[in-house]
């Protein structure tokens, strides 16, 4: 009866301890340092929000975040996510801006047996032909935003534009989607140098595109660059005189600096995007009042996708009651996207991209004074991206 009683207490010593040290490691690839740094910032600071909101737990496991570096160099990423699989063993890895940051480390997640999430970056190859039953995105595939775009472009009556990205897998993604739609006439493509020495003097190539006569100018030029490139635009006399049509571009990252430069001009500008802070829903309120009341800030999309990302992963572990060794089973919650999410209600498709809304977006001046940004319309109705079809998975 002692040895039973021993053992028994023993064994709830065990159990004890093993609760007490339970954790959901979860590590986030962005980049933190380099001038992209402002992007990866702001996604930390909605993941630390997250876990704030959610008390640190997610059912009875305690929250473990393990931020890396990708210096905006893919190799890095790479290297990061190795260390992320094989030495802190986490059961996710997420985060990633960069679409080539997020294709060269897609097999050391996938083949390490980890879930793989994106909360920025949609290349078309994850999305078609290289879909995987553990890759899920809480944004958009690249090609959709600039699609949206194209239609609005359309429905403007615009004839012609000239079109500008950076050089890398996004960007091409970009031109791409607004090619699709947009019916009129591309008097002209540049793709810029892209990276850690990105280019950030586009003067020969504003230049080209007011010589080609184009009724616009359609540019994707997220981060530091977005900025560099609008203050350029207005300096060379193109406001009002060859309208901008952006992605990804004016947001609110830049915004902030925008309107310490008093770039007047950028009130008014419309882009497309599948999210705003305006939108009317009681997780996305929590969200935006959160992150002012925490950062004294608007929050980007960045950080709204990257918030969206830790509710997901809440959603699939407290399925499964916290048994992490239990992947079919956090595979299928995650598939349902029953979670409250900043953009309202939104499905899954066979390829796990978001099947959502996009909204055509215009800068504004908030009740303080603040320059956001406000929906203007639905521009698609739960839209699903178009290498959907090439994706194996049903």
């Amino acid at each position: 009866m002692l040895k039973r009683t021993l053992l028994g207490v023993s064994l709830a010593s065990l159990m004890a301890a093993s609760a007490w040290g339970a954790e959901v490691k979860i590590g986030f690839v962005t980049t933190l340092t380099t001038p992209a740094a402002v992007i990866g910032k702001d996604m930390q600071d909605a993941v630390n929000l997250a876990v704030e909101h959610m008390g640190g737990k997610m059912g009875d496991l305690d929250i473990n975040v393990i931020f890396e570096d990708d210096g905006f160099k893919p190799e890095i990423g790479k290297q990061k996510t190795d260390k992320l699989v094989k030495q802190d063993d986490v059961t996710f890895v997420t985060g990633f801006i960069w679409s080539h940051v997020l294709l060269a480390s897609r097999k050391s997640a996938l083949d390490g047996g980890k879930f793989l999430i994106s909360s920025n970056a949609g290349p078309s190859q994850l999305a078609g032909k290289l879909c995987h039953e553990n890759f899920f995105s809480t944004s958009w595939q690249n090609d959709q935003t600039p699609m949206a775009m194209g239609e609005v472009l359309n429905q403007q009556g615009v004839n012609s534009i000239y079109v500008m990205a950076p050089n890398y897998a996004a960007g091409k993604n970009m031109v791409a989607g607004v090619k699709r739609t947009f019916k009129g006439e591309i008097k002209g493509t540049d793709f810029t140098k892209w990276g850690k020495d990105a280019q950030l003097d586009f003067s020969a190539e504003l230049a080209k595109a007011k010589a080609s006569g184009a009724e616009g100018i359609f540019v994707f030029y997220p981060g530091k660059a977005g900025g560099a490139f609008i203050k350029q635009y207005q300096q060379q006399g193109l406001q009002g005189k060859v309208p901008l049509y952006s992605v990804f571009t004016v947001d609110a990252i830049a915004l902030p600096k925008l309107q310490a430069a008093k770039f007047e001009g950028v009130l008014g500008s419309r882009m497309t995007q599948f999210w705003d802070p305006t939108l009317d829903n009681p997780q996305n309120k929590k969200f935006v009042d959160g992150f002012k009341a925490k950062y004294g800030k608007y929050p980007s999309f960045y950080a709204a996708q990257s918030y969206d990302t830790m509710y997901l992963i809440k959603s699939a572990v407290e399925a499964v009651n916290g048994d992490l060794s239990n992947m079919d089973g956090m595979r299928a919650a995650m598939k349902k996207a029953n979670f409250p999410s900043v953009r309202g209600e939104f499905t899954y498709g066979n390829n796990h991209m978001p099947v959502q809304n996009f909204y055509l977006r215009e800068v504004v001046k908030d009740g303080d004074g603040t320059w956001t940004t406000k929906v203007v319309k639905t521009v698609f109705e739960n839209h699903q991206d178009v290498y959907a079809k090439d994706c194996p998975m049903k």
